[in-house]
């Protein structure tokens, strides 16, 4: 889990900090709307925005919001997104894909780009990064509820593929298509997780020292801050140390 840990970090710093919160909010609404628009807008009869659902409420997103995004996918007026990936490549040449929702293509791709290059990095075609991740459905638990040999014969019940525990708390891992009914089964024998989503899991790392590490989070960051992406994820890994001093 800890080399989980230290690429998933740069994904949840953000969520953890009162100044992001209000675009963490935003993003993960629009995701909402997006979701009840492309399917029915009971998250019971609808797999993926009940996901969107479980994540915004594991990040504290208040009940009045969720329900405005849902209420706004069935206006007559609610805007159109597209969902793109963008892949490519951060400095030291580490792997990073880009996931956006937006209503301009156009707008978000140059932004994207200029991100890239502004902050040493290099945006590449689809399909460039992507082969160095898997696509997985992802579920965490905190390390109370449960020892690891509780959680991992909860998740072969579930028909989960792996698990990782550690003394932070127990992360699962399942097929992609399977996470719905993954996390249904595991919410039914351990209860309510911290977190639900699909992700992308690195199959190679890259390794940074210090400065590397401070030369990635900048693109990130300045990656993150773009009201069109909702999500950072690269292949990074780091020593103990290095992420200490960050």
């Amino acid at each position: 889990m800890a080399g989980h840990s230290k690429w998933a970090n740069i994904q949840h710093r953000k969520g953890r900090q009162d100044a992001a919160r209000s675009k963490l909010f935003s993003k993960l609404s629009k995701e909402i709307t997006v979701a009840a628009k492309m399917g029915d807008p009971d998250p019971e009869k609808n797999p993926r925005l009940r996901l969107a659902v479980k994540e915004a409420k594991s990040q504290s997103v208040p009940k009045d919001v969720i329900e405005r995004a849902i209420k706004k996918s069935q206006g007559g007026d609610a805007e159109s997104y597209d969902e793109i990936r963008y892949e490519g490549y951060g400095p030291n040449g580490v792997a990073v894909i880009v996931e956006a929702m937006t209503d301009n293509k156009n707008r978000t791709a140059s932004n994207v780009r200029s991100t890239f290059t502004k902050n040493g990095g290099n945006l590449g075609e689809t399909g460039s990064v992507g082969f160095m991740f898997d696509r997985k459905g992802e579920v965490t638990y905190p390390a109370s509820v449960g020892d690891a040999d509780t959680v991992m014969m909860a998740a072969i019940e579930a028909g989960a593929e792996d698990v990782e525990s550690s003394e932070d708390g127990h992360i699962i891992y399942c097929a992609d298509t399977d996470l719905n009914d993954v996390s249904n089964a595991l919410e039914a024998e351990l209860g309510e997780s911290e977190s639900t989503k699909l992700i992308w899991k690195p199959t190679t790392t890259t390794e940074l020292d210090l400065e590397g590490m401070q030369k990635l989070m900048k693109l990130v960051d300045a990656l993150e801050d773009d009201d069109d992406v909702q999500r950072v994820t690269t292949n990074f890994e780091a020593s103990d140390e290095v992420m200490a001093q960050l």
